[in-house]
């Protein structure tokens, strides 16, 4: 299905990621990846990931850093020239932030979670424009605390909601290019970044309690639907949010 299509994966931090789940099904189905890391001791654990799959395109990028983003095109440009398709799995926020009550969200953690979760995607995709070819696909990781209330989720939930109209504005703006950009919402999974969530454990509970299909999701539930997203089975679609939650978001009480 993707045998000879080349896909830039951002944000992988360990083998229970969501980007490393999306990645093993791109690179069962023929594609040839890329991977950045954002420090040391995220790079000990991707780079093996990546060799894993017989990968050695790893690649420094902190997405705060204008100079690193300039380096990953370069690197990119320099290995592929064009490539297919960004998954964009990126997103942080202050452990305090999401702590605290919501009030006292301060002012340097509220910027940090909006640069790292939302505003990421516009500058990343904005880099790699040029060297993305006709037909290519973004696709980045919500979650449903972008439109309702999730306890402890906090300003991670203002940042996938700016997240959110991030893709749609893209998408308006880079539809003529042939490019689509699209969200996957998915349900709450363990992975490195829910863990600073507190009461995370209490979450999956409530959630397979209350999806209609009496499930948690799973990381292969997302993958395969990144797959439709980033193949030509989705051309025709764009700034959409899919939500991979077993229903979840279709309760109200």
């Amino acid at each position: 299905m993707f045998k000879g299509k080349k896909f830039l994966v951002l944000g992988v931090a360990n083998d229970m990621s969501i980007g490393w789940a999306i990645s093993q099904a791109l690179h069962s189905s023929g594609a040839e990846l890329a991977f950045t890391f954002v420090n040391e001791a995220i790079e000990k654990r991707v780079r093996p990931l990546a060799q894993s799959l017989g990968c050695e395109n790893v690649v420094k990028c902190d997405v705060q850093s204008d100079d690193d983003l300039t380096s990953l095109a370069q690197y990119i440009e320099s290995k592929w020239g064009k490539f297919d398709g960004i998954v964009h799995s990126v997103a942080y926020a202050e452990r305090e932030d999401l702590k605290n009550r919501f009030h006292q969200t301060t002012r340097k953690g509220f910027q940090t979670a909006l640069d790292v979760s939302a505003y990421s995607l516009i500058a990343v995709t904005g880099k790699l424009l040029p060297l993305l070819t006709p037909n290519s696909s973004v696709i980045t990781l919500t979650y449903l605390g972008s439109e309702r209330v999730v306890t402890n989720y906090n300003v991670m939930g203002v940042a996938k909601a700016a997240l959110e109209a991030s893709v749609r504005y893209l998408a308006a703006d880079v539809g003529e290019q042939g490019i689509r950009v699209n969200a996957l919402s998915a349900g709450p999974i363990k992975t490195l970044a829910a863990s600073g969530i507190p009461k995370f454990r209490e979450m999956l509970t409530h959630f397979a309690e209350k999806a209609p299909l009496k499930r948690n999701v799973t990381l292969e539930d997302v993958a395969r639907t990144a797959l439709f997203y980033l193949g030509e089975s989705s051309n025709g679609i764009t700034g959409e949010v899919t939500y991979i939650d077993c229903g979840f978001n279709i309760i109200g009480m």
